[in-house]
């Protein structure tokens, strides 16, 4: 399968296209009216365009930010990998395996969901919006997807207790690319060079506690 089929299995009919400027949680309300009893997430994809990036960063993100068994996030930090892999790639939008896109909620569940996180969504877009959003290239898409990709593959690495600020700083970073905030985006930067930069620490550390006891 090419690029070309990736895009069109994302292909949104004209109603599920999002208007510019249209706030995440006036989107989630819109998709969650739209005709039909279910809704899938090759339509959520599509709804949200060029922002499903962020979104899907942020939503893979936030199951690493729960204290799991060690080697959980080996396979929770994996689909963050994927999907900052995608920018790296210059994907247009996000590409998911056609089964997991063909997945579908019902309606009635879907609007429950989102009558749950609304509220918080309409909270937290009061301080993050739309403002000095500096990746207006696509040279500085893919080096934001880059920063993205290593924050992802720390996650994924067996580092005691270095795998919740890197998912922290990837969940700031979806949110910031969701809602186009330079802001936040500085935020998720700050975070994500200090996760990486203790991550380093942390190995540092055991190879030499390792090294000192064989």
């Amino acid at each position: 399968m090419n690029r070309h089929s990736f895009d069109s299995d994302f292909a949104a009919p004209p109603h599920d296209e999002a208007p510019h400027g249209e706030k995440l949680s006036e989107l989630l309300d819109r998709l969650a009216d739209t005709p039909g009893d279910q809704v899938s997430i090759r339509q959520i994809a599509g709804a949200l365009e060029d922002r499903s990036f962020g979104a899907f960063l942020l939503v893979f993100a936030i199951p690493n930010l729960i204290p799991l068994p060690p080697g959980a996030t080996l396979i929770l930090g994996l689909p963050m990998v994927f999907i900052a892999w995608q920018i790296v790639a210059g994907y247009p939008k996000v590409w998911l395996p056609r089964f997991l896109a063909d997945t579908s909620i019902e309606k009635k569940r879907f609007r429950a969901m989102v009558d749950k996180v609304i509220p918080w969504l309409g909270r937290s877009e009061r301080w993050v919006r739309p403002r000095r959003w500096p990746i207006n290239g696509t040279v500085r898409e893919r080096l934001f997807g880059l920063f993205a990709l290593v924050l992802a593959i720390v996650c994924v690495l067996p580092i005691p207790f270095g795998n919740w600020l890197p998912a922290f700083a990837v969940g700031v970073l979806g949110v910031a690319h969701t809602e186009r905030d330079g802001i936040c985006l500085a935020a998720g930067f700050a975070v994500g060079i200090v996760s990486i930069a203790l991550a380093g620490i942390v190995v540092l550390a055991t190879g030499a506690l390792l090294m000192s006891i064989f």
